[in-house]
């Protein structure tokens, strides 16, 4: 391994690699010498980005919540690549408004995404990080630490992806696999951007208080996530002020209580359905399933 470089020559896995923060993150680790596997949906978009990399990759359009597909999918990185020592979890799909009026079938596919498949990425590569005593970081969110309204299932599916993260790192500590969780905040995608044609999640975040209503660029976000992969970090926070917020998170949910009767009950507000166009093409997928 080159020390001063240690992501050269490494094979890492993204999901959720076709746009936004998964695209970022692979453009970061490629430049870093890393060798890719993008998976995610949208064959297209994969195969855009898979060439436009300065390293060797390759794409797999894939369900992460199809258990038999992710499967072979890791069998045909290892035999392609070689076997993935870095594995990004960060496939994710939201949507908001009040949970009475939420499609159930929607609100059940984001914890199925998110959560799911987060489990079943880590199961599938799971025997090749174990051999080369690898790294995986699971994509979490200011929503692991403090649940808001309006957008039910992705707080409950991040802060389960935040636990399962815990009970993987004391897991597999002992056979070498290194464990990272990473928590974001409001990042420029296409899903923060849709999120924002939406009265319920406009006004949510126009009454965060200031740093927690920023929205961050993605490769300054994507720089950092694979700043902490290259040091194994157990924890990496983007923007760094969400380290506070652990000190603080056993009292949020008061003053998030409080915020909600003050600025959520004066307007009738209607459910998104899936945002940003990653989050679409995983609906109509589930729907067309």
């Amino acid at each position: 391994m080159n020390h001063r470089n240690p992501l050269e020559g490494r094979v890492a896995v993204v999901t959720g690699a076709a746009r936004g923060l998964g695209e970022g993150i692979a453009r970061h680790l490629a430049r870093r010498g890393a060798r890719l596997a993008l998976v995610g949906l949208e064959e297209e978009r994969l195969a855009a980005v898979a060439a436009s990399l300065p390293t060797t990759a390759k794409h797999w359009a894939v369900d992460v919540t199809d258990a038999g597909a992710l499967r072979r999918v890791a069998e045909d990185v290892s035999n392609s690549l070689g076997p993935p020592s870095v594995v990004v979890a960060n496939a994710g799909l939201a949507e908001g408004g009040p949970f009475a009026e939420s499609d159930p079938a929607l609100w059940r596919r984001v914890i199925e995404v998110n959560l799911i498949g987060s489990s079943l990425t880590l199961r599938a590569f799971l025997p090749a990080l174990t051999a080369t005593h690898g790294y995986y970081l699971q994509i979490a969110s200011l929503a692991s630490m403090g649940a808001a309204p309006m957008m039910s299932a992705y707080c409950a599916s991040k802060a389960g992806v935040e636990s399962f993260a815990h009970a993987m790192r004391a897991e597999l500590d002992p056979s070498g696999v290194g464990v990272g969780i990473a928590y974001l905040n409001w990042t420029d995608t296409d899903m923060i951007r849709d999120a924002d044609q939406h009265a319920v999640l406009r006004e949510l975040r126009a009454h965060m208080p200031g740093p927690a209503r920023k929205i961050y660029p993605v490769d300054t976000v994507a720089a950092r996530l694979v700043t902490a992969v290259e040091r194994r970090s157990p924890t990496v926070y983007a923007p760094a002020w969400l380290r506070c917020v652990q000190a603080v998170r056993a009292a949020l949910p008061g003053p998030v209580t409080h915020l909600a009767r003050r600025s959520l009950t004066s307007s009738p507000f209607t459910a998104t359905g899936p945002l940003g166009a990653g989050g679409r093409a995983a609906a109509e997928r589930s729907d067309a399933a």
